[in-house]
């Protein structure tokens, strides 16, 4: 009895997933946390747009540059959340302040985490924490409905203490919304408050926790033509302006939008019907 209970034993210790190794922070710059098992999966080729094409956000790409070069260097700076419209650029600009800095700041890393995968957040960082290198921890597309406990986990981190973030570690976030959570759940935290009177604001919840607020707004018409002529000078694609001009303002005004990504998928289509190969 004991030897079949010690061979279905060793069985199942064979099925079980090998614990993942500790990256290569030296050799890989870009990751992406998995939580099954949880390990950090190096990327390769990452999809990044040089900094100067994203048009109509002077103001977030000064302001994430200067924090996100503080950081790197070693100096103290603030967790960011970009929220506002959709398709202007958030999470690339995320990435391209990170691809701009780390070509001088070599020991800059980035890890991208899923938005569901929040719960984990402790054990990542606890792997994070002793390491010499300085990350960059990003979420794409930030926010929470009724029934999500993960932001509780988010909280704890963001406010510090003796289990928050290490402090090689920085916090950026992008959300179509400013407050992150809705205020059904905002009402519900308030009212399990023990003193209703310090409980969590409307206006300030969870994204009070991030010392930047870098709003993004849909843009006007001429620069989301100056975004088209300017992928259209990046990639050599010879156009006439008159003829781009009237084609890119029919074709946002069938999307019903104009952003940097109603931009892209026009140049995509102009770039392929004049037959450009770029990728």
């Amino acid at each position: 009895m004991n030897d079949y209970l010690a061979r279905i034993a060793e069985a199942i210790e064979r099925l079980a997933p090998m614990p993942s190794a500790d990256p290569s922070f030296s050799k890989n710059n870009i990751f992406l946390w998995k939580v099954s098992p949880e390990q950090l999966d190096p990327i390769g080729n990452v999809n990044t747009i040089d900094i100067e094409l994203l048009l109509g956000i002077d103001n977030a790409k000064r302001t994430l540059l200067k924090n996100t070069e503080q950081f790197a260097k070693g100096f103290p700076a603030n967790n960011a959340l970009l929220w506002g419209a959709r398709g202007m650029g958030k999470s690339s600009l995320i990435k391209a302040v990170y691809n701009k800095i780390s070509k001088h700041e070599k020991n800059l890393k980035l890890i991208e985490i899923q938005r569901e995968d929040l719960s984990s957040i402790h054990n990542l960082l606890s792997k994070l924490k002793n390491a010499k290198h300085r990350f960059v921890l990003f979420c794409d597309d930030l926010s929470f409905n009724n029934d999500d406990t993960s932001y509780k986990s988010l909280k704890a981190v963001l406010d510090g203490g003796i289990g928050g973030k290490p402090e090689n570690v920085i916090f950026y976030a992008t959300s179509n919304r400013r407050h992150l959570m809705p205020r059904d759940m905002i009402e519900n935290e308030r009212s399990s408050a023990i003193d209703p009177g310090e409980a969590i604001e409307e206006k300030v919840s969870l994204s009070d926790r991030f010392g930047l607020w870098l709003g993004f707004h849909s843009c006007d018409q001429d620069t989301f033509l100056d975004i088209i002529y300017g992928y259209c000078n990046a990639y050599k694609l010879d156009f006439e302006e008159a003829e781009i001009r009237a084609e890119a303002i029919e074709w946002q005004a069938t999307r019903g939008s104009r952003s940097g990504r109603v931009a892209w998928q026009y140049f995509l289509d102009l770039a392929g019907r004049k037959g450009l190969k770029f990728r």
